[in-house]
C-alpha cells in the first residue's frame, strides 16, 4: 500500500477514466478525450475528465445555488413538496442519467447538460420569461440566456468556460410547444447525450407538473385525458417508467442511436402536453398570481433602465459591463422570486414612518 501511494500520479486517475469511457461506451457517444474544447484553452484537470469538470463548476456555482427559490409552476407554495426550478433541474439529471447509462452514452456529458439547462430562468416561472421577452428589445429565451450565464455572467464575469458539448447540450435542450424530438438535421445537437437530455426534461417536467397541480388542487388524476391515463400509467411513477422505457426501447431500434420516443408515445406525450397547457399552465388559479408578477419584473426592468445609477449601486459595479438594457436584463433574469419580491418592496412600496419613542 505505502509503495502504491508513493508512486501515485493524478493524472493517472483522469487518463484511466477516459480509458474506461473508450472501453464501454457506445460508438455514438461523446468521449471526454475527444471534447471540442473550451471557448479559451486551459490545462486539463489531473483527476476529472472534461465533462466531469464542467458538471462540478455549474454545481458550485451562483446561479445554480439560486435556482431553488425560482419557481417551476406554483409560485411561492405553502407547502415543502411543491417543485423549484432546482428540483425540477435534479430530476432532469437523473432522468437523463438513467437513459444514458441503458444507452451507453456519457452520463458525465448527460448530468452536466441538465444541471446547466435551466439556470438562465427567470423569476417566476415562464411568465417571468413572456413578460421579459415582451418588454426587451431583442426578446428574451432563458435556453440563451443560459448559456450567456455560463460564457460571461458567472464569476463577475469570467464565465464557467465549458465545453462545447455541454454548452450546445444548454442551448438546445428547450423545446416549448415545438417538437419534442428534433428531426430536422440542421438543427440537431452536436451529441446524443444532448438529445437524452432534451426528453429527460420533457419526462420531468410533464410527470411532477401533474403531480404539483393535483396536490394543489388544480386538477385530478381523473382529469387526465383517459387515453394517455390508459397508455401511460394511472400514478406518476408509472407514467415516468413508461416513458423512460420507450425511449430507450425505440432509441436502441435506431441504427445511429438518435434519441426517439416512438410514433405512439410521442403522440401521448403531446397530447399530454396539451393538456397541462390548458388545464394547468393557463388556469387562473396558477396563472392569475404570475399577472401579477408581471408587473413586478415589468416595473423593476423600467426603473433600472431609466436609474443607471440605481441599477450600479443595486449591483455594486462602477459602470456597465454590457449595453444597459442587456444588463438590466441580466439583473433581472437573474433574480430568485423573493429578491425581486423585495426589491419591488423596496423601491415601490412606502415604508412604515418609524417614530422615535
Amino acid at each position: 500500500m505505502i509503495h502504491y501511494l508513493l508512486n501515485f500520479k493524478p493524472m493517472d486517475i483522469r487518463e484511466k477514466l477516459e480509458k474506461r469511457e473508450e472501453g464501454i461506451l457506445s460508438p455514438f457517444a461523446q468521449r471526454s478525450s475527444r471534447t471540442r474544447g473550451r471557448l479559451r484553452p486551459e490545462p486539463e484537470c489531473d483527476i476529472r475528465p472534461a465533462f466531469q469538470h464542467d458538471r462540478d463548476r455549474i454545481t458550485h456555482s451562483k446561479s445554480f445555488r439560486r435556482l431553488k427559490h425560482k419557481t417551476q409552476v406554483f409560485l411561492s407554495p405553502a407547502s415543502d413538496h411543491y417543485r423549484t426550478r432546482l428540483t425540477h433541474t435534479l430530476e432532469v439529471a437523473q432522468i437523463g442519467r438513467t437513459i444514458a447509462k441503458a444507452l451507453d452514452l456519457n452520463e458525465d456529458l448527460v448530468e452536466a447538460i441538465s444541471l446547466g439547462h435551466d439556470l438562465g430562468h427567470t423569476p417566476f416561472g415562464h411568465a417571468g420569461e413572456e413578460v421579459l421577452n415582451a418588454i426587451h428589445e431583442g426578446g428574451f429565451r432563458h435556453y440563451e440566456q443560459s448559456l450567456r450565464v455560463v460564457d460571461i455572467l458567472e464569476r463577475d464575469g469570467r464565465g464557467l468556460n465549458l465545453t462545447h458539448e455541454v454548452r450546445d447540450g444548454i442551448v438546445r435542450h428547450s423545446k416549448g410547444k415545438g417538437e419534442i424530438v428534433i428531426r430536422d438535421k440542421a438543427e440537431r445537437p452536436l451529441t446524443r447525450e444532448a438529445e437524452v437530455v432534451r426528453a429527460a426534461d420533457v419526462i420531468a417536467y410533464l410527470n411532477h407538473d401533474i403531480d404539483d397541480a393535483i396536490r394543489g388542487d388544480v386538477i385530478t388524476e381523473e382529469d387526465l385525458p383517459g387515453k394517455c391515463r390508459e397508455f401511460l400509467g394511472h400514478t406518476v411513477s408509472d407514467r415516468i417508467d413508461r416513458m423512460v422505457r420507450g425511449v430507450i426501447s425505440e432509441t436502441r431500434k435506431d441504427p445511429e442511436l438518435r434519441v426517439d420516443f416512438g410514433e405512439e408515445l410521442e403522440e401521448h406525450i403531446v397530447q399530454l402536453r396539451d393538456f397541462l397547457y390548458d388545464s394547468v399552465y393557463n388556469n387562473n388559479a396558477v396563472h392569475g398570481d404570475f399577472l401579477k408578477c408581471s408587473r413586478i419584473i415589468t416595473d423593476l426592468y423600467q426603473h433600472f433602465l431609466k436609474n443607471p445609477d440605481a441599477f450600479l449601486k443595486e449591483t455594486k459595479r462602477d459602470d456597465f459591463y454590457d449595453e444597459p438594457a442587456t444588463c438590466v436584463c441580466d439583473l433581472i433574469a437573474g433574480m430568485t422570486d423573493r429578491y425581486a419580491f423585495n426589491l419591488f418592496e423596496k423601491i415601490f412600496l412606502p415604508l412604515p414612518w418609524n417614530i422615535p419613542l
